[in-house]
């Protein structure tokens, strides 16, 4: 009978299947080593949007994986109705810690804490009170500032640069940085790939992209993985002579002046940095080996499309994006995320604020 789809072979099929579960086997070897080491010491991450069902789906798992201890920030009744609604197994009450917007005791508290933050920079004691009582993400923020949590996860509701800006009035940025920026692991069936600056840098200078490359460098050591680094770019090692070009050229220099031990190369088209036989061609004397693992784009633009075409065409599982340059854990959820995503996510900020305690 004709049915209007396609069949494939059985042979085909097995072998179609057999490539999926290697897939899927590949992702969580990825995760892996944040996992086991999230397990070794649980910290405390405080979820700004704790009312949200991804989010309570993501706290039943980081409870049965021992990944963390969960802070939800929401009304209580609401929390409670939605695990029941939602079939959850945990208990608000004794599984995870509250902060009921609406009357936790330590509001003064926390209104006196943004003042001191942001009272010489137009906020008025009034407005301070209504953004404490109403911005959930200037409340967690304030949480994990004064110890009360390790790490903070915002989202996945509302603006991106709206939660980034409540976490810079906040937590500010740790000393050796000048600004945020964002990573994105994608895993492909050929791999780990980390993409770099998705989500914060508009257009940034060489001294940005240096940066931001270093500062990628540290995440992708987190996975148990050394860097290989390619500087992407419309121009190939010299090949055009344009403002991006030369922009990527000078953050080379100035990356190798402040990391000369790391492997690193460009500008490049983003064929050649993953294809050695390519580089071979172009520039066979490239001190960058095999294929790159961390991708670095001129711009924002080429960043985020790049990841999102990557997303929707492959199969690839993403972590991200990957906040750095905050100066204590705080990352931010899109409105795309899954509950899966939140839960790598999660580890990871219990990752960072392992290594930020020491």
């Amino acid at each position: 009978m004709e049915t209007g789809v396609a069949t494939r072979p059985i042979a085909d099929f097995e072998a179609y299947r057999e490539r999926l579960t290697q897939f899927v086997f590949r992702s969580g070897l990825t995760m892996k080593p944040i996992f086991d080491r999230a397990r070794e010491r649980p910290m405390r991450v405080v979820f700004a949007d704790g009312e949200e069902a991804r989010i309570l789906r993501a706290v039943e798992v980081l409870l049965d994986e021992r990944l963390a201890r969960p802070i939800l920030i929401g009304r209580p009744e609401v929390v409670r109705a939605r695990i029941e609604r939602l079939g959850l197994h945990f208990c608000a009450e004794r599984d995870v810690e509250l902060c009921n917007p609406e009357s936790d005791p330590r509001y003064n508290d926390y209104v006196a804490h943004y003042l001191e933050c942001m009272g010489r920079r137009g906020v008025t004691p009034e407005a301070a009170r209504e953004i404490v009582r109403t911005r959930t993400t200037v409340i967690g923020a304030i949480m994990v500032a004064r110890g009360e949590g390790d790490a903070l996860i915002a989202g996945p509701t509302g603006r991106f640069q709206g939660h980034l800006r409540h976490i810079h009035e906040v937590l500010g940025l740790r000393p050796d940085a000048h600004d945020s920026s964002s990573v994105h692991l994608v895993i492909l069936e050929r791999g780990a790939l980390f993409l770099a600056d998705t989500y914060v840098s508009i257009d940034p200078p060489a001294e940005a992209i240096a940066e931001i490359t270093l500062m990628a460098t540290e995440i992708v050591r987190r996975f148990g993985i050394e860097p290989k680094v390619a500087l992407v770019s419309h121009s190939n090692f010299g090949s055009l002579e344009t403002p991006s070009a030369a922009k990527m050229r000078k953050a080379l220099q100035l990356i190798r002046e402040r990391a000369p031990e790391l492997e690193v190369d460009g500008e490049m088209h983003a064929d050649a940095a993953l294809s050695a036989a390519i580089r071979a061609r172009i520039l066979p004397d490239s001190v960058l080996s095999g294929e790159a693992n961390l991708l670095i784009f001129p711009n924002l633009d080429a960043a985020n499309i790049a990841f999102n075409l990557v997303k929707e065409v492959t199969n690839a599982v993403s972590v991200g994006p990957i906040l750095v340059g905050p100066a204590k854990p705080a990352h931010v959820l899109t409105p795309s995320v899954t509950a899966r995503g939140i839960v790598n996510l999660s580890a990871l900020a219990a990752l960072d604020a392992q290594v930020a305690m020491g």
